[in-house]
């Protein structure tokens, strides 16, 4: 069975990554962890890991709702804790009284250090706390590089995870149908908006699947995808079972405002 079928083209490169790291557990008898998946990327690796090999996976990304989580494959025989994961959390230290950052902020000045989005977790804001959560491997070199962000002056504290921010995101399940997988199709099925106006919001790149603009309204959706709409807030697949007698697809999803 060629195992690319059931997936985008895109994805090769990574289903390819996951395969090495199911052999190289194979092989080695030992664990191994992964950067920060995202829950599409954490999708894939549960559909090509299975449940019924020799190896294992656990996923945890800090916190108990994380929605960026690391994947630790290992042998059977071993007992996995979270440190394990070796992750770091992170609190901003900064002038709350004068500034207001943003979650778009935080992010680019991590993205300026160099280093891999798959080297940051999930980054929290709650009111003016702002966290995020990093790879320890990269965590003194972080400490030592990010000292601003934008124009204000930063500095950063370790926090242990058990004093991490609840994220506060409520997401409500929903059951839908929807005659396709297509973007433009899910997108109006999720948020109850016309075929038109939804093909139009992607034409004009007011979507994203993944955190990543997609302007094709015929781009295929599957299990794990967030989907962000301007101004309509996230949705997320969570799974998708079959087709109705009507030959409609059943999705079960997550909206959050």
């Amino acid at each position: 069975m060629n195992i690319y079928q059931h997936f985008r083209p895109e994805e090769r490169e990574y289903i390819d990554q996951v395969v090495k790291w199911k052999e190289y557990v194979e092989e080695t008898y030992a664990p191994k962890l992964t950067d920060f998946l995202d829950p599409r990327e954490q999708q894939i690796l549960k559909m090509i890991i299975g449940n019924h090999t020799d190896v294992k996976y656990k996923l945890f990304g800090g916190t108990e709702k994380a929605e960026r989580q690391r994947a630790l494959l290992h042998p059977d025989y071993y007992e996995v804790v979270d440190a394990d994961f070796h992750i770091t959390l992170f609190e901003i230290d900064y002038a709350k009284k004068f500034i207001s950052l943003e979650h778009r902020q935080v992010l680019g000045s991590l993205m300026s250090l160099g280093l891999k989005r798959g080297k940051f977790g999930d980054i929290v804001k709650k009111g003016d706390e702002i966290q995020f959560l990093a790879a320890s491997e990269i965590s003194d070199y972080v400490s030592m590089q990010l000292s601003a962000i934008g124009k204000a002056a930063i500095s950063l504290v370790e926090r242990p995870l058990g004093e991490a921010l609840d994220s506060g995101e409520v997401w409500q399940e929903m059951n839908v149908t929807s005659s396709s997988l297509r973007l433009d199709t899910m997108i109006s099925s999720l948020y109850n908006l016309s075929r038109q106006k939804s093909q139009l919001l992607v034409q004009h790149g007011a979507a994203k699947v993944n955190w990543t603009a997609i302007e094709n309204p015929s781009f295929e959706c599957g299990e794990g995808d967030i989907i962000s709409v301007r101004g309509h807030g996230r949705a997320k697949i969570v799974s998708i079972d079959g087709k109705t007698k009507k030959d409609k697809w059943r999705v079960i999803a997550g909206r959050q405002k």
